[in-house]
């Protein structure tokens, strides 16, 4: 899944995470370099679940949630086929993963979504200005991501999405730009809103209380 290694899930924010499981609700989430902190919303008891392909980076998370207490649940796993059952969550956070097979990625997060259950996400637009940020200079040029990481011919322009979304059994909500706003103490880049959909953009969608099957897709 777009994913990677830090901490996983399946669900929106600027880190992927896993899936989470808080007392009566659930939230996934996936990849597990970028996400959604997967804790807002938890209660007393909550069990979170966050996922990413690398066994390796799952092992070192799980590490340190054990060291730190933290109540979190590393699964190895990917975006495209989600090691979860159906209908299981209340939220799926969705991060730097629809860029790499959008459309296998939206019909896991609507199958282990709950009805009414949301779907926040970020992913890169299709441009020049996009690959240029993306794949010359984060993979090329920085080295932040090994090389072939990323397929330009796999990012979805915004007016795409809702389509997209649609024909996994999703209702497309707002959209905006996200982009970088500076770094945190660590001196890792830190994300947020931003006035141009250029390069990344974040949204939200949810799953519909009843399944309406559209015969155009």
């Amino acid at each position: 899944m777009g994913a990677h290694a830090e901490e996983p899930l399946v669900g929106a924010a600027p880190m992927v995470r896993p899936a989470h499981r808080l007392a009566g609700q659930g939230r996934a989430q996936s990849g597990l370099r970028r996400g959604f902190d997967g804790r807002a919303g938890g209660g007393a008891g909550g069990e979170r679940h966050r996922i990413d392909p690398a066994a390796d980076a799952v092992e070192a998370t799980r590490r340190h949630a054990r060291s730190s207490g933290l109540p979190i649940a590393y699964d190895v796993g990917v975006g495209e086929a989600l090691p979860y059952n159906s209908a299981g969550f209340d939220a799926v956070v969705c991060v730097d993963v629809l860029e790499h097979a959008v459309n296998k990625v939206l019909a896991e997060a609507a199958r282990v979504l709950r009805p009414g259950g949301l779907f926040p996400f970020d992913t890169m637009n299709r441009n020049l200005l996009a690959r240029l940020a993306t794949i010359t200079m984060a993979e090329d040029v920085l080295r932040l991501f090994p090389r072939g990481t990323h397929d330009p011919a796999l990012f979805i322009k915004p007016r795409e999405l809702p389509r997209a979304m649609q024909c996994a059994g999703l209702v497309p909500g707002p959209m905006t730009v996200l982009g970088p706003r500076g770094v945190d103490r660590l001196l890792d880049p830190t994300f947020g809103p931003q006035p141009l959909t250029a390069i990344l953009f974040m949204g939200l969608g949810h799953k519909p209380a009843h399944a309406s099957g559209d015969p155009a897709c």
